[in-house]
């Protein structure tokens, strides 16, 4: 793969988790460095991390790992889309919503499946997977932490509606991913 090709898949694989992270943002208070960066650290390590799982299994048995990748991550994301979703709106306007590592990794995952799916299909090529798992990974943290901030910026002004509209981004996200494997297999 060309370094453009390389660059193009890694921003692509990327856009999910800035939504992802664009809408915890709007849960988030006023996330601090620290978290920002560890929200966007765990999204890149798990974004690199499952082209390599998807790789790996594409050498194995890739038949069994695509049947089953886009439900996964409607179940993972619309979980935790719902679940934001419903938040935004029975909590009181006192309580501060705190992002928990657990609903980060969640999130993750559920927006890195489309990677692992992408990691089977490059078992088939000649490629270098740890380059390309490097730069989905590097390209994911930079966008996912810019993401949070976007995210932060949108939840101040527009609080409720936004953190309800990010929970059903997260959704969407999931749907698309199942229309989309769904729709090949008809």
């Amino acid at each position: 793969m060309s370094p453009i090709s390389i660059g193009v898949l890694a921003v692509s694989m990327s856009l999910d988790a800035f939504i992802a992270a664009m809408g915890k943002g709007t849960t988030a208070s006023r996330p601090s460095f620290a978290m920002t960066l560890r929200t966007g650290a765990i999204f890149g390590l798990v974004e690199a991390i499952t082209p390599l799982i998807g790789w790996a299994a594409g050498i194995a048995a890739s038949r069994y790992v695509a049947a089953v990748d886009h439900w996964i991550a409607f179940a993972l994301l619309g979980g935790v889309g719902v679940h934001m979703a419903l938040q935004a709106w029975t909590r009181t306007e006192e309580e501060a919503p705190s992002p928990s590592l657990w609903a980060t990794i969640v999130t993750a995952i559920g927006t890195s499946i489309d990677a692992m799916a992408v990691g089977v299909s490059l078992a088939f090529l000649e490629v270098n997977i740890f380059v390309i798992a490097l730069a989905i990974g590097a390209t994911t943290m930079v966008m996912s932490t810019t993401g949070l901030l976007v995210g932060r910026y949108i939840g101040v002004r527009f609080g409720r509606i936004a953190e309800t509209l990010g929970g059903i981004a997260l959704i969407s996200i999931g749907t698309m991913i199942l229309w989309e494997h769904l729709s090949v297999a008809a």
